[in-house]
């Protein structure tokens, strides 16, 4: 018997706003996250070095203000950003299952960076002793771990690294695991927090960082604006939903994954267009019912026209309202995919597809059907959120209203 999995809690934190409320606030009304460098650890006058002045940055985040102080002894910022927004999601659901009946399923592809970095610095610089928590601050399931301590969630628990998709791989996974019984339930999204100098001055390196600031599927886009956060999603089975009189925020129908196999950092359409056609069919439905697309929209001139031909390889000459929220919070890596499950979640909820902040004027040639300077009335009930990753790692949800 296949179950249906519906949503029940939501909590984030991000660069446009540290809660739910405060992030749909800004995606509808293109309020941007994206400012000029805010780093207090950065070496002084290093970010003068790079090609690029913006990034999409939590500000003002306070982890004594949120966290225990034995939490914000063993963690640092990417694990302290999945606890609070774990601890949002997990107030709305109010579950009352056993822990052991609940999974843990994060993403998270660069660990902790932000101390990390720090720490092996003194080590090559001065041969300095390592701070002895570093290990268990730094890894990549530090986060699940914590939030599963915090919960004391005794489930199964893991995390997914799988760069740019490792937030949509770790809720179609969880996803999966409730529809079939495995788990009751299950917390899930993605976390991180990369904005160090190294993770800064490798990726300019790559000359794919926009010098301005991320405009997807525009004209005169010239690159990504890179970010930090955290977004959880509170899972579980329908009719066990509405037994207790939980309040349902949305439903995921389908989820579908595929390899480019092809290359390391360069797109394939067929790739993205084979995941998303595996979305539909997991989903049983037909493109026809979808009535709008949360792109993964970088805002490179490689990913947008990639993107751009899957979807019209899917949608035809019919098209789909599309747009890109990472106009809004930037790329946070790891977080991106939850990140917009939940603006896909709150199109749907409430019935209006938000458009892409500060897209002037659109790229006709990419041939895709925009939504421009305001949200659209969103009728349909089901929608995609896109996640394509380097090395040619897509990953596909469907949710429906």
């Amino acid at each position: 018997m296949t179950r249906r999995v519906v949503v029940t809690g939501m909590g984030c934190i991000t660069p446009a706003g540290a809660t739910v409320e405060r992030f749909a606030e800004a995606v509808f009304t293109g309020r941007s996250g994206i400012a000029e460098h805010a780093f207090a650890d950065l070496p002084e006058g290093r970010t003068s070095g790079l090609k690029f002045t913006r990034t999409a940055q939590v500000r003002g985040f306070v982890p004594d203000d949120h966290l225990t102080p034995t939490q914000v002894m063993g963690t640092e910022r990417s694990s302290q950003f999945a606890l609070v927004a774990a601890a949002q999601a997990m107030a709305q659901a109010r579950w009352a299952y056993p822990g052991g009946r609940i999974a843990v399923v994060l993403g998270c592809s660069t660990g902790g960076r932000t101390w990390e970095e720090p720490e092996t610095a003194k080590l090559y610089l001065s041969n300095a002793r390592v701070h002895p928590l570093t290990v268990v601050r730094s890894m990549a399931s530090s986060g699940t771990s914590q939030v599963a301590m915090a919960h004391r969630i005794t489930g199964p628990a893991f995390n997914l690294s799988t760069a740019c998709a490792s937030g949509t791989h770790a809720i179609g996974m969880a996803f999966h695991m409730v529809r079939s019984g495995l788990v009751d339930a299950a917390i899930t999204g993605g976390h991180e927090a990369p904005l160090t100098w190294g993770f800064l001055r490798a990726w300019d390196s790559m000359r794919v960082v926009s010098p301005t600031q991320c405009r997807p599927f525009a004209k005169d886009r010239d690159g990504m604006t890179l970010g930090e956060g955290a977004a959880m999603l509170c899972l579980e089975e329908r009719e066990s939903a509405l037994a207790r009189g939980a309040t349902v925020l949305g439903e995921i129908a389908g989820f579908g994954m595929s390899s480019d196999a092809s290359h390391i950092t360069q797109p394939d359409p067929a790739g993205a267009a084979s995941a998303m056609q595996a979305a539909l069919a997991d989903a049983g439905i037909s493109p026809e019912e979808i009535g709008y697309v949360n792109a993964h929209g970088t805002g490179t001139i490689a990913n947008d026209a990639v993107e751009a031909e899957a979807l019209r390889c899917i949608f035809g000459e019919r098209g789909v309202a599309v747009s890109a929220t990472k106009a809004v919070t930037g790329h946070s890596i790891g977080a991106t995919g939850a990140l917009e499950a939940v603006a896909t979640i709150l199109a749907l909820h409430q019935g209006r597809a938000p458009f892409t902040a500060g897209l002037v004027e659109p790229d006709e040639a990419l041939g895709l059907d925009l939504v421009l300077r305001e949200p659209r009335l969103l009728v349909q009930q089901y929608a995609l959120s896109n996640s394509l990753a380097f090395g040619g790692l897509n990953a596909i949800l469907c949710f429906r209203r």
